[in-house]
C-alpha cells in the first residue's frame, strides 16, 4: 500500500463529519448499513492541515469555494463571497478553511480509488462506496 498524506494508506475510507449535520449522520448510517469500513474524522476537532485540504480537493478535482458553506456565521464576517475565485486566491481560501473548519462543506467522504465525494446525497455517498 502507498502512504496518503491523509493518514493512512491510500485504500482508506475516510468520512469528514459534523456529528450534529444530519447528512453526516445520514451518510454514516447509509455506510454502517452497507459494512463499509471506514474512518470517521470529527473535523471540527481534528481539523484538516492546508495540505490535507489540498489533498482533498485534488481528490475531489474541486476548488476551496466549491466547499465552502459560505452560509456560515464567519463566511459573512470574513467577506467570503466577495473574494476572487481564481488560482491567485486558492491559497487564501484554503488558509481561511483551515483556520475556520465549520466552513468545510459536509460529509467529506475519501474513497478507496484515490477519489473523493461531498456526500450530501444518498446517491453521493453510493457513489464513493463504489469505487
Amino acid at each position: 500500500m502507498v502512504e496518503s498524506a491523509l493518514g493512512g494508506t491510500v485504500g482508506d475510507m475516510e468520512i469528514w463529519i459534523n456529528p450534529a449535520c444530519s447528512k453526516c449522520r445520514s451518510a454514516l448510517t447509509l455506510l454502517n448499513a452497507e459494512g463499509a469500513d471506514y474512518t470517521v474524522r470529527r473535523y471540527l476537532e481534528d481539523v484538516p492541515s492546508p495540505d490535507e485540504i489540498r489533498q482533498v480537493l485534488d481528490r475531489l478535482g474541486l476548488e476551496p469555494w466549491d466547499i465552502t458553506r459560505t452560509r456560515e456565521a464567519v463566511a459573512k464576517e470574513l467577506g467570503l463571497k466577495e473574494w476572487a475565485r481564481d488560482e491567485g486566491s486558492r491559497e487564501r481560501w484554503i488558509e481561511a478553511l483551515s483556520a475556520h473548519p465549520e466552513l468545510i462543506q459536509r460529509p467529506i467522504i475519501t474513497a478507496e480509488d484515490g477519489t473523493a465525494v461531498v456526500g450530501r446525497s444518498e446517491e453521493a455517498v453510493r457513489d464513493a462506496l463504489s469505487r
